[in-house]
């Protein structure tokens, strides 16, 4: 199953992405320095994500869920 997901930080801060592979446990690659920044300590110790499936197909291929098509 192909998707793409959108992740709410606490902060109101959202990423779009893909997953070509279904994984739950999958919530995106985002740059760690920037994240980092976006948090206090305080903030770092008790936090919620929240992911969503916003489309999904199990006929796209991986290369059209990559390529937008």
């Amino acid at each position: 199953m192909n998707v793409i997901y959108k992740i709410t930080y606490p902060n109101g801060k959202i990423y779009i992405g893909q997953d070509v592979t279904d994984d739950i446990r999958y919530f995106g690659s985002p740059n760690r320095d920037l994240i980092e920044k976006d948090f206090t300590r305080d903030q770092k110790r008790d936090f919620t994500i929240k992911k969503e499936i916003i489309w999904e197909s199990e006929t796209a291929s991986d290369e059209e869920v990559k390529n937008g098509n």
